[in-house]
């Protein structure tokens, strides 16, 4: 590898699967989840030799796939439509059925919504970390966390779920 890239390799191999995970959570879509890593990481690429300033790339590779995710969501050309049922994937150790009725609960929300709760909740960030990751202020995201954990607790009935760490914990 050229001086540039050296590194993004062993850095790409380390992050892909938390970003896919991220990624799936919020399509709910496997095949699109593994665009958006790949589109995250083609954009991380372009500016490799220049992110030796930062000192999280991890951080910034999630900022990166949050706002494709979400320039995604915005483009009307996007004709694929979320699947009915999540495809086949390995068993969990956790309540399989809460997380499946925590993922359509998410599927409800729309696209911000959805990428907040999965920053704060999931990934656990803090009110400050997803703000810069969305590009949102603060009190955006407290009000749409708030906002948003009230349509998800609504869309969930009686499952008890108090908030988001349940999701987490089912993984």
């Amino acid at each position: 590898m050229s001086s540039g890239t050296e590194g993004f390799g062993d850095f790409a191999a380390a992050c892909s699967g938390p970003l896919f995970r991220t990624a799936w959570l919020l399509t709910g879509d496997w095949h699109l989840a593994e665009d958006l890593v790949q589109e995250t990481l083609g954009k991380v690429f372009r500016r490799w030799g220049r992110l030796d300033q930062i000192e999280e790339p991890i951080a910034y590779a999630r900022t990166v796939l949050m706002r494709t995710y979400l320039s995604h969501r915005r483009r009307r050309s996007s004709g694929e439509q979320p699947a009915e049922t999540v495809p086949e994937s390995a068993t969990y150790d956790g309540d399989v059925a809460l997380r499946l009725t925590l993922l359509d609960g998410l599927a409800e929300l729309d696209a911000k919504d959805r990428a907040v709760l999965v920053s704060r909740y999931w990934e656990d960030r803090s009110v400050e970390e997803t703000a810069a990751e969305l590009d949102l202020s603060p009190g955006a995201v407290k009000s749409r966390s708030f906002r948003a954990l009230q349509r998800l607790r609504a869309a969930l009935g009686d499952s008890g779920v108090g908030d988001m760490s349940a999701l987490h914990r089912s993984a």
